[in-house]
């Protein structure tokens, strides 16, 4: 039900009858798991908040997530075919179209934020630019295609890079709820990061051990000779560090978090 509201309320905002915005709706309306809003708005309903006032912050998320999945699968950067089970926007579209999608997206996502009043705003600005720029997910991004073909990789290195391209964009929602909430729950910064971690390792083993109609996406880190937790640690250890850092997550948020952490366990044994 959360979902489907959510869902309703994504196809309101992008409405222009332009290529842009058909490309732009392709990929946000597509069958993606919602994790970051869904994260933020299970975190306001465990607060006792109307998750539609979240809906705004939450749909800022998913932008910023999709544009950097449309950036992230061109040519120039992983040259992937597969998205959310169908093709990617530019093998949809063109590579024009799906560099200008995901430019309306990011734009589109700050926008959004300005909904909020006053300091609320201003926080939120903040977050999102630190969190997704080129401290956070866009750091993430060039280690990665600087990571390429490297054997030498230390797991400090791994970690630093997956904290940027994925913890970061998973921490975020649960720090603008926080801000939302006017909450105030101790580390909840380090939770976020570890969350994220275990997520991305999560992905690693998913994509090694699924197939590309299972996963909805390609398979490419195999093809594109990535080091991940997978290679450097293998599936074994690699799964045993993933539940480490589930199980580390779910003690660390507070009892109130009932519906937040239901949702985390969901993540947590999705592929399964």
């Amino acid at each position: 039900m959360m979902k489907n509201s959510f869902q309703e309320y994504l196809k309101t905002l992008f409405q222009e009858k332009t290529v842009v915005d058909e490309a732009v709706n392709y990929a946000l309306l597509g069958d993606g798991k919602r994790v970051r809003p869904l994260l933020l708005l299970n975190f306001l309903k465990d607060c006792d908040i109307d998750i539609e006032y979240g809906f705004p912050a939450a749909a800022a998320l998913e932008m910023i997530h999709t544009y950097s999945l449309i950036h992230d699968d061109l040519p120039a950067m992983d040259n992937d075919d597969l998205r959310r089970g169908k093709p990617t926007v530019h093998k949809q579209f063109d590579e024009a179209t799906a560099i200008l999608a995901g430019d309306a997206l990011l734009t589109k996502a700050f926008e959004l934020l300005t909904e909020y009043d006053g300091d609320i705003c201003r926080k939120l600005v903040q977050l999102y630019a630190q969190s997704s720029g080129n401290k956070g997910m866009i750091k993430g991004q060039i280690l990665d295609i600087s990571y390429e073909n490297s054997e030498h990789i230390t797991l400090d290195e791994l970690k630093t890079m997956d904290n940027c391209k994925t913890g970061y964009l998973i921490r975020l929602p649960l720090l603008t709820a926080e801000i939302l909430a006017n909450e105030s729950i101790t580390n909840l910064g380090e939770i976020g990061f570890s969350l994220g971690l275990a997520f991305q390792i999560q992905d690693d083993i998913l994509d090694y051990t699924s197939n590309e109609i299972e996963l909805g996406k390609s398979t490419s880190d195999a093809t594109n000779n990535k080091s991940t937790y997978y290679t450097l640690l293998g599936h074994n250890e690699a799964q045993a560090l993933c539940d480490e850092l589930y199980e580390s997550v779910l003690k660390e948020l507070p009892e109130k978090f009932v519906c937040l952490k239901e949702y985390i366990q969901q993540l947590r044994y999705r592929g399964k």
